[in-house]
């Protein structure tokens, strides 16, 4: 054994692995789940991550509030400094990146009631009442809202006053009105107004979904409307800075500090904590399976050196060092692990495409990943098998093959 060198501390390795198929093949199972299992954490939690940035910048990183400056007064209430102007909307609409603008306002109905039949009944049973909400025409567009049936209000029905309504899907369901084609009226008080609409659903701004929206011209002839409360603004990605320093002039020329504007930044904060903490679930995960894995490389290598005394004992009797044995059960570890982990890489690849394509997702998967992840196989036998590997070197030739007999 003097001359035992690389060839035949590979030929004794790999007549070592391919000696038993079927414990390999269990062997390498536990690798493939562990490295797979990883694989396909971290892609879906990067796959996953880009489907929450593409909501955020769909909606949030789009979108924009602006309302007047509050301040304290005595009585410890909120105040506007300023009001926002009736023509908001046109004023914001002329702003580079605005791409739509409404105007919106709550209305005080006072003690009138919001029914579907004109004669209300004393002995019926108290129902929460939808409230009421005074908006521009550009709803719709601004708040990124789909319509059930009808139409929206135009600028005519707000220059004329009428009184027309669109009633959002939970208060149309409340009020018992699923269809406007037979021109339903509800009643706020004595008044009979016209349901020309049903909203669907709104990306921003969901009470409207449980409100009755009627024209701003509207509210300011029945209800006395002074102002305004706000104006949601759909902006082009990445015209939130511009907005911020634009709108406030464009409102209040005089004193733009009383207007405040809500924009998103260039950088999303909420967005990346988000996918931050997605990542760190997935690999806390990810981990325990690699764990699970390397466990079972330990186990099958210390079995290994246990069921191979015999052999150890004679090759040591016949002048193998300890470093040799311990090489020997170092390698077969380590290409166990490596075999696992190109499996293993492979499969959590595929995966992660598969599942993205059954959810009609974009796949992102890091390729660096997947190298790293065959790589890292490797390693976990490494570790797996150090100890097995000193305890095979640490036994005394006699006593092996005593052992072994």
């Amino acid at each position: 054994m003097k001359g035992f060198g690389l060839r035949d501390l590979l030929r004794e390795s790999g007549h070592g692995i391919g000696a038993r198929p079927g414990k390999l093949a269990l062997t390498i199972l536990g690798t493939v789940l562990g490295i797979a299992a990883l694989v396909v954490t971290i892609g879906m939690a990067q796959t996953g991550g880009g489907q929450i940035a593409r909501q955020f910048d769909a909606v949030a990183a789009t979108q924009a509030v602006v309302e007047p400056g509050t301040t304290q007064g005595a009585d410890g209430s909120s105040r506007a400094r300023v009001a926002l102007p009736w023509d908001t909307p046109e004023r914001l609409g002329r702003l580079n990146g605005v791409e739509a603008a409404v105007l919106l306002a709550d209305v005080d109905a006072g003690d009138r009631r919001v029914t579907s039949v004109p004669l209300v009944d004393p002995a019926a049973a108290a129902q929460v009442q939808p409230h009421i909400v005074a908006s521009s025409e550009q709803l719709l567009p601004a708040l990124r809202g789909t319509l059930a049936t009808g139409r929206m209000f135009d600028s005519g029905h707000d220059t004329r006053t009428d009184r027309v309504a669109v009633l959002g899907a939970a208060a149309a369901e409340r009020l018992g009105i699923n269809r406007v084609d037979s021109q339903p009226s509800i009643f706020i008080g004595e008044e009979a107004y016209t349901v020309i609409g049903i909203v669907e659903d709104v990306a921003r701004r969901r009470d409207v979904l449980d409100a009755v929206v009627i024209p701003l011209g509207t509210a300011r002839a029945d209800f006395g409307l002074t102002a305004p409360s706000q104006a949601q603004v759909r902006i082009a990605v990445g015209a939130g800075p511009l907005l911020s320093e634009q709108a406030p002039v464009a409102l209040a020329p005089n004193n733009p500090e009383n207007i405040s504007v809500q924009a998103p930044s260039l950088g999303n904060r909420l967005r990346e904590n988000v996918q931050a903490d997605i990542n760190a679930i997935f690999l806390a995960l990810g981990g325990v399976a690699l764990l699970v894995g390397g466990l079972g490389i330990a186990n099958v290598t210390l079995l290994g050196v246990i069921e191979r005394v015999g052999e150890i004992g004679l090759r040591r009797a016949l002048g193998a060092s300890r470093r040799q044995i311990a090489a020997q059960f170092i390698l077969e570890s380590v290409t166990i692990g490596l075999l696992g982990g190109l499996i293993g890489a492979a499969l959590g690849s595929f995966a992660v495409v598969g599942i993205s394509i059954a959810q009609a997702w974009t796949p992102i998967l890091d390729l660096r990943l997947v190298g790293g992840a065959a790589l890292l196989g490797g390693v976990i036998g490494l570790v797996a098998g150090t100890y097995p590997a000193l305890k095979a070197a640490s036994l005394e030739p006699v006593a092996a093959l005593r052992g072994g007999l």
